[in-house]
């Protein structure tokens, strides 16, 4: 049974992948990472309780993680040796923030 993660403050989302197509369930993964688990397939696939979220489809599946274990992931990453998996920083909505120095307009904030 894997050990519960929890986030922290400094934690960085992440997402790892499993290309189920270039998966043969030689599980390497699971050596290095015990968030990777046996999916019914005999493939890898991960604890669902372990991630933020785990999306399946036929070709891939992806969990998100908010938690400083990123080097356990690029760990079974680098261990498989099909390169079936891979290992990216989640994507990031930076839209609904502004910039610094966005939205003041000239002037504003400055002692007269």
């Amino acid at each position: 049974m894997s050990e519960p993660t929890t986030a922290t403050s400094d934690s960085t989302g992440y997402a790892v992948t499993v290309d189920r197509d270039a998966c043969d369930g030689v599980f390497a993964c699971l050596v290095r990472d015990p968030r990777f688990v046996e999916d019914d397939d005999g493939l890898a696939a991960f604890d669902p309780d372990a991630a933020e979220a785990v999306e399946r489809t036929e070709t891939s599946v992806t969990a998100t993680f908010a938690d400083d274990r990123i080097d356990d992931a690029r760990g079974a990453a680098a261990a498989c040796p099909l390169d079936a998996i891979a290992v990216a920083p989640a994507e990031r909505d930076d839209a609904a923030a502004p910039a610094e120095g966005e939205g003041e307009e000239e002037g504003e904030g400055e002692a007269e």
